[in-house]
């Protein structure tokens, strides 16, 4: 885009500079923020991090994790068993 060809869409008393890929409105200098090499609007550039701050959440127990906790605290117990019965024998 040409510098002056556009008006941002957050600041219509303000120059465009370029384009969000994201929203693909027309941005200032002020609005323009560089993520990942590519310009963002503020708007865009919240959401993207939002969809990444995400992806770290807990998931809720399923039957296979409870079986598996559960088996690994047996092993664990027997372990410790079977070792207490070598030191006692």
């Amino acid at each position: 885009m040409i510098p002056g060809s556009g008006r941002c869409h957050y600041h219509p008393d303000r120059t465009g500079l370029g384009i969000c890929v994201e929203c693909r409105n027309v941005i200032c200098l002020e609005c323009t923020t560089q993520f990942e090499g590519i310009n963002r609007c503020a708007r865009c550039l919240e959401k993207r991090l939002a969809s990444t701050r995400g992806a770290g959440d807990r998931r809720e127990w399923s039957a296979g994790n409870l079986f598996w906790a559960l088996a690994s605290i047996a092993v664990l117990f027997g372990g410790v068993y079977g070792v207490a019965r070598l030191v006692a024998a």
